[in-house]
């Protein structure tokens, strides 16, 4: 981390204390100032910034850099309010755990827990993630279709919105860093044969709350719908030999030379209406790209792309004390911003930029237009 003098900001004469609403403040006692075994706090709204500016500088040390300059730079962006980090590095910087990141995606492996990604190892992951503030999103691609046969058991396949349903209800009980419940997103193929269970999973809306949900759309799956055509649902054949020792997607399996099901077949417009139909009704589904996000995958070597978390683009719009207005207009300006149902003030500067990325423009019949990541 860079820092120059003249860049930083001018700190506030004024108490940090009285320049927070008495609701941020509320927040920050019950949730981020760390607390005794009385359940008291054991700090200062500014003692906890510093814990927090401490333990990032404290980075530079690998590198050779000037930990006080930057402890003070840090310190002074997130007094200033210019910056506020996530949740987690609130909870964790300076503790023995010292967990700051927000966002994990796990594998989940068609198996009930002998490989290390099997669905009740990941689980268990699950909730030592949110255990240290950390939250979580799955692709629950990999697991057989509900009903499937279980040759170990002789039993019926729970599926993919069965066990999702179960860490749902894990999410209920374990809260992310001791302040807050699990969050995650769930993400299912747009071909597997319970995509039309797991798009609709969510219609009521007190069913699965622990979850935002988004189907994985391919490209094959798009041509399918401009073109009119029918649309496979479809799986590896878990009864062939060779599926019992794999672990892949479908385009692995199909690489490995294990036999396909299709289990039936849909309109694809058909499917691509119920996404949309349900996306309206309640804001959920939504959709990944993922032949897109693969293409532009940096680490292919890691491994390809099969879930991901949402981010935010520069038209969208926020409510400030002057109405409805995209946050591209207030980089920059001081406004208030209506969150609660109160207005707050942002620092002098507004809002800024994090960084530049591709996005997409999608036109409707309508005339409407939404940019999307």
């Amino acid at each position: 981390m860079m820092v120059r003098k003249d860049e930083r900001p001018i700190p506030s004469q004024e108490p940090l204390e009285s320049r927070l609403s008495p609701n941020a403040l509320e927040v920050l006692r019950r949730r981020y100032l760390r607390k005794g075994p009385d359940g008291k706090p054991l700090e200062t709204v500014e003692e906890m910034f510093r814990r927090v500016a401490h333990h990032i500088a404290l980075a530079e040390e690998t590198w050779g850099g000037d930990v006080g300059a930057v402890e003070e730079a840090f310190y002074d962006l997130l007094t200033s309010f210019r910056f506020v980090p996530n949740s987690p590095t609130f909870t964790g910087a300076g503790t023995p755990l010292g967990q700051l990141a927000a966002c994990f995606v796990l594998p989940v492996s068609d198996d009930m827990g002998r490989r290390e990604d099997g669905i009740f190892q990941t689980l268990r992951n699950m909730a030592l993630i949110h255990q240290t503030g950390g939250g979580t999103g799955f692709s629950f691609s990999r697991l057989r279709p509900k009903d499937t046969v279980v040759l170990s058991s002789g039993g019926k396949a729970t599926g993919p919105v069965g066990f999702m349903r179960v860490y749902d209800l894990a999410c209920e009980i374990v809260s992310q860093g001791g302040t807050r419940r699990g969050a995650n997103m769930g993400v299912l193929r747009v071909d597997h044969p319970d995509i039309e269970e797991f798009i609709t999973c969510k219609t009521d809306e007190h069913a699965i709350t622990n979850f935002n949900i988004s189907v994985g759309v391919t490209d094959a799956f798009m041509r399918a719908v401009e073109n009119d055509e029918e649309w496979e649902l479809r799986f590896p054949d878990v009864l062939h030999p060779a599926y019992r020792s794999f672990d892949g997607t479908l385009e692995d399996a199909e690489r490995a030379g294990i036999p396909i099901r299709v289990y039936r077949r849909v309109r694809a417009r058909d499917l691509f209406d119920k996404i949309v139909r349900q996306a309206y009704r309640n804001g959920e589904p939504g959709v990944l790209f993922l032949d897109t996000m693969n293409r532009a995958n940096p680490c292919p070597h890691l491994g390809a792309y099969e879930a991901t978390n949402p981010c935010l683009t520069g038209d969208t719009w926020v409510v400030t004390d002057q109405g409805p207005v995209q946050i591209e207009h207030l980089v920059g300006v001081p406004v208030r911003l209506l969150v609660n149902g109160h207005f707050h003030p942002t620092a002098p500067e507004g809002f800024f930029c994090t960084g530049e990325r591709e996005t997409l423009e999608i036109c409707t019949r309508r005339g409407f237009r939404l940019t999307v990541t």
